[in-house]
C-alpha cells in the first residue's frame, strides 16, 4: 500500500496543498481541465524557505497578466489574501481562503495573483462548475466533499442552508482551482492512502468584518470539527492553517497522531506566502510504502528499511477498528453480521453481551478492517443495525501469524476424506500451531459417523506427519 503523509507543522493552504504535490512528484499537466474550464493559469515555480527548496504553486487570473508589464511592488499575495504588514484582511466569518504568509524575498513572482477573484458564487453554482469540468469521478467527488465542508462550516456559523450558502473567496475562480487542482494532483500520484498528521494553525487573533477574532478562524475550526481534523496551536503568531486548506485536507486525509510506518519513495515540500525567521514555511508530503501492509514480502525485503517487520516472532498488519453499542437488534440480524460485514471488507466480527444504559441488555459489536475498507464497512454496519453511531478507535495494528491453508486426506474404514488446516507460522517460518476447518471436518463427520472433533485430530495429526516427513517438523 501506497500511504501519502502530510506535514502540516506550519499549516497548509491550498496552493501550498498543490506545490507540495506536484514536488512530491504530481504532473503539472494534470491541470489542464481547470484552464479549460475557468480563465485562470497556474503558475508553478520554486523558492527557498529557512535553506530547504520548495515548491511555489500561483494561480493567475488572464485578464490580469497584464500587470507584468508594469513595475512590481511587493503586496504580498497569500492563498488568496492581500498580506498588509503581516496582519490578515479578515475572513468576515467565511470560509475564506487567506493564507497569512507573505513571501517577502523568497524569489516568487510578484504578479497579480488572482486573490479570491472573479465572482463570488453561491455553493449550488461551485458544484455545477465542479461537475461540468469532465473530471474523473473520484476527483470530482473529493473536490465536492472539499466544498461541501466549506459550505457545512459556513451554514453552521450563519444559521444558513447549504443550498444558500454565499461563498466568497473560496467561490473564486482561484479557490475552485486550489481544490479541484489538489484532487488532480492527488489522482496523478495513485496512492493507496493519504493521512495527515496534527495540524498547526498558528496563534494570534484576526480582524474581521465582524470583529476581532483569535486563531483558528471559526471555519477552520467547523471544518476541523466535521472532518475529524487534529489542530495545534502556534508556533508562531500568524495563521497558518486556511478554511481551504483545511477543506481540501479534510476531504482527502485520514488525521493520524503521527507519522506511519512508511519507507519513504518521494518527498515534496510545498512553500507558504511567509517566511518565519526559525522555521520553513514549507507543507511537507512524503510518499512511501506502508511497511504494515506488508505482510506478503519477505522478511529479508522488509528488513533492507532497518524497520523491524515482526514482534514476537509474529507479522505486523495495519488495521481499523470500529465499535458500535445496540440495544433494539434482533439475534437473527446480529448472528448474520459476520456474513455481512465480512462481504463489505470486515477481517473479524465479533458480539459481546453488554448492558447499557438504563440497565438495559444490549450487545457491543466490534469489527476490524483494513483502513481502506472503512467507509464501507462503516455503511454496511450502520445499515444492518440502525446504529445512531460508529466509534473508530485508536488501533493501528494488529500483529498477526504468516497463515496457510495445507490440505490433510484421512482413510477412514478404507475411504478417503480431504479435510482443510490452517497452519499458523512466525516470520521466520516456524509453524506453532495447526487447526482443521470446522466445516470441513463436520462434513466427514456426517458421512462417517465419526465425532467431529475425532475428525479435527485426525486431520491435524496428518499434516503435523507430513511436515516430519519432509523435514519441517516443529513442536505443534
Amino acid at each position: 500500500m501506497n500511504t501519502l503523509a502530510f506535514d502540516g507543522r506550519t499549516g497548509a493552504a491550498g496552493d501550498m496543498i498543490c506545490a507540495a504535490l506536484i514536488a512530491a512528484g504530481g504532473d503539472p499537466a494534470v491541470l489542464a481541465p481547470i484552464e479549460d474550464a475557468l480563465p485562470v493559469r497556474f503558475d508553478v515555480g520554486e523558492t527557498t524557505k529557512n535553506g530547504i527548496r520548495a515548491t511555489t504553486v500561483d494561480v493567475r487570473l488572464l485578464e490580469d497578466e497584464i500587470e507584468d508589464e508594469r513595475p512590481h511592488g511587493h503586496h504580498g499575495h497569500g492563498d488568496h489574501l492581500h498580506d498588509h504588514d503581516d496582519q490578515s484582511h479578515g475572513h468576515d466569518d467565511h470560509p475564506h481562503e487567506h493564507d497569512d504568509h507573505s513571501h517577502g524575498h523568497d524569489h516568487f513572482h510578484d504578479h497579480s495573483h488572482a486573490e479570491g477573484s472573479g465572482a463570488h458564487r453561491t455553493y449550488p453554482e461551485v458544484v455545477a462548475i465542479v461537475e461540468g469540468m469532465g473530471l474523473p469521478a473520484s476527483v470530482e467527488e473529493n473536490a465536492l466533499v472539499a466544498f461541501e465542508l466549506l459550505g457545512e462550516a459556513e451554514a453552521s456559523i450563519h444559521g444558513t442552508d447549504l443550498a444558500e450558502t454565499h461563498f466568497h473567496e473560496v467561490g473564486a475562480d482561484d479557490a475552485i482551482a486550489d481544490v479541484v487542482g489538489a484532487c488532480l494532483l492527488l489522482a496523478d500520484l495513485e496512492v493507496d492512502r493519504v493521512v495527515t498528521g496534527p495540524l498547526s494553525v498558528g496563534d494570534g487573533e484576526l480582524e474581521m468584518d465582524h470583529g476581532t477574532y483569535p486563531i483558528p478562524a471559526p471555519a477552520v475550526v467547523e471544518i476541523a470539527d466535521r472532518a475529524g481534523l487534529t489542530l495545534r496551536g502556534g508556533p508562531v503568531e500568524a495563521e497558518l492553517l486556511t478554511p481551504t486548506g483545511a477543506a481540501i485536507l479534510g476531504a482527502v486525509a485520514e488525521s493520524v497522531p503521527t507519522l506511519p510506518e512508511i519507507a519513504v519513495t518521494a518527498a515534496g515540500y510545498g512553500a507558504g506566502r511567509r517566511s518565519f525567521p526559525d522555521r520553513p514555511n514549507v507543507l511537507r508530503a512524503l510518499i512511501g510504502r506502508s511497511i504494515e501492509e506488508e505482510t506478503d514480502r519477505s522478511r529479508d525485503e522488509r528488513s533492507r528499511g532497518g524497520l523491524s517487520p515482526s514482534r514476537g516472532g509474529l507479522v505486523r498488519d495495519e488495521v481499523a477498528v470500529l465499535e458500535t453499542n445496540v440495544d433494539d437488534v434482533s439475534p437473527e440480524v446480529l448472528g448474520g453480521l459476520q456474513e455481512t460485514l465480512a462481504a463489505a471488507g470486515a477481517l473479524d466480527v465479533s458480539v459481546v453481551p453488554a448492558t447499557m444504559k438504563k440497565s438495559r441488555p444490549g450487545h457491543l459489536v466490534t469489527v476490524v478492517c483494513d483502513p481502506a475498507d472503512v467507509d464501507a464497512v462503516v455503511e454496511r454496519l450502520a445499515l444492518e443495525t440502525g446504529t445512531l453511531g460508529i466509534r473508530e478507535s485508536s488501533a493501528r495494528h494488529r500483529w498477526i501469524a504468516e497463515r496457510s491453508i495445507e490440505t490433510a486426506t484421512i482413510d477412514v474404514a478404507g475411504d478417503l476424506h480431504d479435510v482443510d488446516v490452517k497452519v499458523a507460522a512466525t516470520a521466520d517460518g516456524e509453524v506453532y500451531d495447526r487447526s482443521a476447518e470446522y466445516d470441513d471436518a463436520l462434513a466427514v463427520a456426517r458421512e462417517t459417523g465419526l465425532p467431529v472433533r475425532e475428525v479435527m485430530c485426525r486431520a491435524e495429526e496428518r499434516v503435523r506427519e507430513d511436515a516430519r516427513d519432509t523435514g519441517a517438523e516443529d513442536g505443534s
